[in-house]
């Protein structure tokens, strides 16, 4: 499986819908490959909270749209990163959006961990309640959203409901870009799954996003590293890696805590 990550400068001085067409270029660049990946909160910005009321939009909204046709434009499937979205009730949600090579949604993650210790998402968000994986043909592919990087817990879930790769999109600020690369390895090597970490860069809302997109494997090599700045980051996934390494290392067969109940039959 060919993956690319597209990491986008989400910068004050650009217009949502302009940062919209952008991507869907972008994306559309990127026939050939297998998954694509977005940021976090890149059509809105995520530090931008005062306009996350004026770009939230539905799950079949404008970015939704744009997603969708440059995924079946390109034939890829497309994590489009998050948006704000706004439910029938009016709540916003920080909503990750996956669609398969036919511009169809596979998927949809409502974030879980909301940050910003009673500020931000915190207050003007709602939370999520499900652990997502949607069955690629590449295996599980289970999703997650930056803050939720520093929660195990949620990982262990998404391993529980089957994932063998995890796509988190983030805008993670630059002042703790060792945190984020030592959570994704930790994850990936804690599961045992190809993790794909697809930041934002530039500085919206007053934040320097930390960029250094990442993809890791089950063993916590990093096989690709965007660095700094706007660039996007490809490697070949073997996701073979994942039965070889946990077959070689046998580890979560060791687990004693926290195991599923056994469904009844």
């Amino acid at each position: 499986m060919r993956a690319s990550l597209l990491q986008l400068s989400v910068d004050s001085s650009e217009t949502a819908e302009d940062r919209r067409l952008r991507a869907a270029a972008k994306v559309r660049d990127r026939a050939g490959d297998d998954l694509v990946v977005l940021p976090e909160l890149w059509t809105a910005g995520a530090w931008a909270y005062d306009d996350w009321e004026r770009e939230a939009e539905p799950l079949d909204g404008p970015t939704a749209a744009a997603m969708s046709d440059a995924a079946r434009a390109a034939g890829v499937w497309l994590h489009a990163g998050s948006i704000v979205e706004r439910d029938a009730g009016g709540t916003l949600y920080n909503t990750a959006l996956l669609f398969d090579r036919d511009g169809s949604l596979r998927g949809h993650y409502r974030k879980i961990h909301r940050y910003g210790f009673d500020t931000g998402e915190a207050v003007a968000m709602g939370g999520g309640n499900d652990v997502v994986t949607v069955a690629t043909e590449f295996g599980g592919l289970g999703l997650a959203i930056c803050y939720d990087i520093r929660f195990p817990e949620l990982f262990r879930g998404l391993l529980d409901a089957g994932a063998e790769l995890i796509v988190l999109p983030a805008a993670w600020p630059a002042k703790r870009l060792a945190h984020l690369q030592l959570l994704v390895r930790a994850r990936a090597v804690e599961e045992q799954v190809f993790l794909l970490a697809c930041d934002a860069t530039g500085t919206h809302g007053g934040m320097q996003q930390a960029g250094h997109s990442m993809i890791v494997d089950p063993w916590g090599t990093v096989v690709a590293d965007a660095g700094d700045g706007e660039r996007t980051v490809t490697a070949d996934v073997d996701m073979a890696e994942v039965t070889r390494i946990r077959t070689e290392l046998p580890v979560l067969r060791d687990r004693v805590l926290g195991i599923p109940a056994p469904v009844p039959h």
